[in-house]
């Protein structure tokens, strides 16, 4: 480093990240971390910066995602921190560990000193500690490398999740004598099952007649799809998973259930089971079939997330990391000769598909089957809160290139954001981002972001003027919508000025578009218009 050019406190943020073995960062620049951005271009990370912080923060959410690891996620003081709300929202509901790192007013406004610096709030750490795990505040330069450090591992600790980091603006300015950083260790610690409780399973399991299986999210971010798997069949267990567990067992396996959480037929199938073992679910409005669910048999839950544990029912409650847990239980519990678990399930997805098949929901479902055909086997897909989304949780097989999406807080705009941050993670394999036209105003902003990088990322915009699921809901309940009517651009001509590539399509050609606009290098968009329905819910009537 050049003498003119000391060491500073934004050397120390991105040494520390580097030391703790970040590679890239997100985020979007501000007056306040002005320190920070400019030790970036001294460092080896790589910078992925978006146009809006909430969309910054979804791209760091997804690159936490598809890696396992800590996303570094860089932004500035009141507004700019602000604007990462929503998406850490969305961070903590599904997990996805975001070190979120802000600026903050110079020491001597911190405290509510009112010293009147832009951007200065109060308190601004106030308004996280609702939403991340932890928040730390940094007052000195030689605290940094800690904080973040003990951020990084909070932030991995099963549950795994969002944190938050405030440096104010002197201390990222100021010239430091702290010593470079080495690699530094923020290992988290193991959440292992009590060996009691883990043997009372045991016990329940064996003893069962019916046992079934409901998979979580938490199955997947431990990485336990083998150790579900294992169990599942040493068991004999019918295996349903949850939207946000797609991806846990596979899809076609003679034991799976897959994931019609909303059909009243999958509600009773869970109901009927003499013991449920339900691994990394917290049994939330989505996974209960908005709380229809009412267990008959046992509940045992294994959940990493102590507020979770038998939040919705009495469970034998298993406080511990789902891969460690499932593991424990694949090599205690007795083999089970093999019976009618696989008919059970079998017999289950045919009364679900009836269903569907009087609904006259063709076009639906061949539109959701040209998106599977020509989504190669194991890229991830990035989903925004729209109608072909609420039909992917349910009927899309991920195929092992996991399937993401926004339902663990509900928030619009995730989608195709999301999907830049899992490109910035392998740009060698094709991304796919759906959104409907709503949706996609909250991210045009990063079609901009997607040409200056050349990220790999398809996105599908279906175009039906509104806010489709809004509409379906209201209209449902109140007879008419409103408010859910939108005008909106030419979304083929509007990507083109950005450079971008775009073909408007129809059902019957969207598969050989979507084909080749994923094969294409860089990003791309396919725009449907097309009215798509919902099928209908049963937890508000019967089934049949």
């Amino acid at each position: 480093m050049s003498s003119a050019q000391p060491r500073n406190g934004g050397d120390l943020v991105v040494e520390t990240l580097t030391a703790l073995g970040a590679t890239t960062v997100f985020g979007l620049p501000g007056q306040h971390a002005l320190g920070t951005f400019d030790a970036l271009r001294r460092s080896s990370l790589d910078y992925i910066g978006l146009r809006v912080e909430n969309n910054a923060g979804f791209a760091a959410d997804a690159f936490a995602r598809v890696t396992g690891g800590v996303a570094p996620l860089l932004v500035s003081t009141g507004p700019g921190a602000l604007m990462t709300l929503a998406a850490l929202q969305e961070s903590a509901a599904a997990s996805a560990p975001v070190l979120g790192i802000s600026s903050q007013v110079p020491t001597a406004g911190l405290g509510g000193g009112r010293k009147g610096y832009l951007h200065e709030l109060a308190d601004q750490k106030a308004s996280f500690r609702d939403v991340v795990k932890s928040v730390h505040t940094v007052r000195t330069a030689s605290q940094i490398p800690s904080a973040l450090a003990a951020a990084w591992a909070s932030a991995l600790e099963a549950p795994s999740g969002p944190v938050w980091v405030e440096i104010p603006q002197d201390v990222l300015l100021a010239p430091t004598s702290v010593p470079p950083v080495l690699p530094l260790g923020a290992e988290p610690r193991a959440l292992a099952p009590r060996p009691e409780l883990v043997a009372e399973a045991v016990r329940l399991l064996d003893g069962a007649e019916r046992p079934v299986i409901l998979a979580g999210g938490g199955v997947v971010r431990a990485g336990a799809q083998e150790e579900l798997r294992a169990l599942a069949e040493k068991l004999d267990a019918p295996v349903a998973t949850t939207f946000g567990g797609k991806g846990a067992f596979p899809w076609e396996h003679p034991l799976s259930l897959q994931s019609w959480l909303e059909d009243r037929h999958t509600t009773d199938f869970l109901e009927e089971a003499d013991v449920l073992l339900v691994v990394g679910s917290g049994l939330g409005e989505l996974s209960s079939n908005y709380h229809t669910f009412q267990p008959r048999g046992r509940l045992v839950q294994i959940e990493a997330d102590l507020g979770k544990l038998e939040s919705n029912h009495p469970a034998l409650g298993i406080h511990a990391d789902a891969r460690l847990a499932l593991g424990t239980l694949a090599e205690s519990v007795a083999q089970r000769p093999e019976g009618d678990a696989a008919k059970a399930a079998s017999g289950l997805l045919t009364r679900v598909r009836d269903r569907i098949a009087r609904q006259g929901l063709e076009v639906e479902q061949q539109v959701l089957a040209a998106v599977r055909d020509a989504l190669p086997d194991g890229a991830p897909s990035f989903w925004d809160m729209t109608i072909l989304a609420y039909w992917a949780w349910s009927a899309f097989d991920p195929r092992g290139g996991a399937m993401h999406s926004a339902q663990g807080a509900g928030g619009l705009g995730y989608g195709f954001p999301a999907a830049l941050g899992a490109a910035a993670a392998d740009r060698a394999r094709p991304v796919l981002a759906v959104s409907g036209d709503g949706g996609a105003m909250y991210s045009i902003a990063e079609l901009a972001t997607a040409r200056q990088y050349g990220l790999p990322v398809t996105w599908l915009i279906v175009d039906d003027g509104g806010y489709g699921i809004l509409r379906e809901y209201m209209a449902d309940a109140f007879g008419e919508a409103t408010a859910t009517e939108l005008a909106r651009p030419d979304f083929v001509a509007l990507a083109e000025s950005f450079g971008v590539p775009a073909v408007r399509t129809s059902a019957d050609r969207l598969g050989d578009d979507l084909v080749a606009a994923l094969a294409a290098p860089g990003p791309s968009v396919v725009v449907l218009p097309a009215l798509l329905r919902m099928f209908a819910p049963t937890h508000l009537a019967d089934p049949a």
